[in-house]
């Protein structure tokens, strides 16, 4: 157990360097980061939300607007269905409960029953192999036929929607740039967002950013636009900059192509004005979508939408290929940039409300970090000075072995990008007595073999291995619950699972191997004849 070859040696000092080197950055000023060199680990450690403040945000997805949406659907749904099927029936309609629509003569009224049964979509319970519909289709009397989206239909629209809902949050906090951001689900349709160290304006986060582009429905005039009267095929949106000074535009309402055909959108400039833009770019698919349509309406006007409201309507001159776009309007550089994110990140499926927003100021951080320091110093010193009146010289080993494993557990953490929170500095004050542990376990293994007899080298290398099963399933099973934590857990518990699990690591290295070795080099250069533990 004491001998050491010179690969295994160079192998440990160049993991102790290492970690020295990754954990440097944490006590040197910015200034001092940039002049390391390139091949230097120049992160530091990131802190969480509770110790350098940031933005707390509360949003909960609005489910109405998700159903609503959906019934929506189901009624272009329906007058499609019934229009390609050439089945004559009134307009069908939707209350937000469900959709109405009466077929005019009785012959038809089977095949338009088992037309709309057809779009009815399974739902597979996974855990019992159940498979039910959506909707549920029902015969009212009259020829009249009401579509309902069923119990199980609703519940996955609104899960499906809260999930979306947050990795869109998820992916718009990520084009900000901050570091190691919460977002998770709350309940059932809330979403809790924290970003340490940075103020995120919660208007990007609730901005839905549906982006659609529409032909312009020339046969709705402004009479018409007025009345608010347009055909089935058609719907008015809002246009603040519409140069005719109506304020509003008829556009098809089925899209030429929509966000979710979008694969990059950047911010730019005009070349002939220099006045800011978007271009984006389409996917295959909406390629050659908007190829097709404006080959097809050369000199016609196409709305491009974004959260029902028309931002520019430009005219067709000539046939865009090539799948790439640009939206124009009154836009500033900030505007442009923070637009191209929202559409890279994509488009929310249901508006998100602000349930609650605070800002956590730098100070309560500062009190923060100063009262976990004073903790793990506390604890630091108190475990070091009773390692040394208990164990003497091999104390003065497990101290330098502790005091290298705090070391490497700052390098670790700054190398791994991993928040550290109060629960975090919680968890490496458990790791200082955790560390020492395991040479308590070895000493008073070599005590036993002292008593015994044993020379000094033998009574060493007999304390260590025998000591060893006992630590390594000590040790194991903590990592284990310290994993199960982090897989599982949120928040504090995250925080806490990833020190603990970093400083479970760290310390059976120094505990075991930096101890050992340093022992091992004491013993063979000193040839003690007695030992005192």
């Amino acid at each position: 157990m004491l001998n050491f070859s010179r690969t295994k040696i160079f192998v440990i000092l160049a993991v102790v360097l290492f970690g020295f080197m990754a954990a440097l950055p944490n006590v040197l000023t910015p200034q001092a980061i940039d002049s390391l060199p390139d091949w230097m680990p120049k992160d530091q450690i990131t802190l969480g939300l509770d110790l350098q403040g940031g933005t707390y945000m509360l949003l909960e997805v609005d489910l109405d607007a998700v159903i609503q949406q959906r019934y929506d659907i189901l009624v272009d749904d329906v007058r499609n269905t019934l229009n390609e099927n050439r089945i004559r029936a009134l307009s069908p309609t939707s209350d937000g409960s469900s959709v109405i629509v009466k077929i005019n003569h009785d012959e038809d009224f089977e095949r338009a029953f088992e037309l709309l049964e057809d779009l009815s979509q399974p739902i597979t319970n996974s855990i019992l192999a159940i498979s039910k519909s959506d909707i549920e289709v029902e015969d009212m009397g009259g020829n009249t036929i009401r579509v309902t989206l069923t119990p199980e239909g609703i519940a996955q629209r609104s899960e499906n929607a809260v999930d979306q809902s947050l990795e869109v949050v998820r992916r718009r906090i990520d084009e900000l740039g901050t570091k190691e951001p919460t977002v998770q689900k709350q309940g059932s349709n809330r979403i809790l967002v924290q970003v340490p160290g940075a103020n995120v304006d919660p208007d990007m986060l609730k901005t839905t950013g549906a982006l659609t582009f529409h032909m312009r429905d020339y046969t709705v005039d402004q009479s018409m636009l007025e009345r608010g009267r347009v055909p089935p095929r058609s719907v008015i949106f809002d246009y603040p900059n519409d140069p005719e000074g109506i304020g509003r535009m008829a556009v098809l309402r089925r899209p030429i192509v929509t966000g979710d055909n979008l694969t990059d959108a950047q911010p730019g400039f005009d070349q002939q004005t220099n006045v800011p833009l978007v271009r984006i770019t389409f996917d295959r698919q909406g390629a050659v979508r908007f190829a097709d349509a404006t080959s097809k309406n050369v000199g016609k006007e196409f709305a491009i939408v974004l959260d029902n409201e028309i931002i520019s309507a430009p005219v067709i001159r000539e046939a865009i290929m090539g799948g790439q776009a640009q939206i124009s309007g009154s836009f500033t550089i900030e505007s442009a940039k923070e637009l191209s994110a929202l559409l890279r990140a994509g488009s929310l499926p249901a508006p998100l409300t602000l349930e609650d927003q605070r800002s956590v100021g730098p100070d309560l951080g500062a009190d923060s970090v100063a009262a976990g320091k004073m903790a793990a110093i506390i604890g630091f010193v108190a475990v070091m000075v009773f390692i040394i009146l208990s164990y003497g010289r091999f104390g003065l080993a497990a101290n330098l072995a502790l005091i290298i494993n705090m070391v490497l557990i700052a390098g670790a953490l700054s190398l791994l990008g991993a928040t550290l929170t109060l629960p975090g500095i919680a968890g490496i004050v458990l790791t200082i007595g955790m560390a020492v542990d395991a040479n308590v376990l070895v000493f008073e293994r070599i005590r036993e073999e002292i008593k015994l007899g044993n020379p000094p080298m033998a009574a060493v290398s007999n304390g260590y291995s025998r000591a060893m099963t006992t630590i390594l399933d000590a040790n194991i099973t903590t990592l284990i619950a310290a994993i199960i934590m982090f897989q599982y857990g949120t928040g504090p518990v995250r925080g806490f699972a990833v020190t603990l699990s970093i400083g479970i690591i760290t310390s059976v290295f120094s505990a075991v191997i930096l101890t050992r070795l340093m022992l091992s080099v004491w013993l063979k250069s000193r040839r003690p004849k007695t030992i005192k533990v």
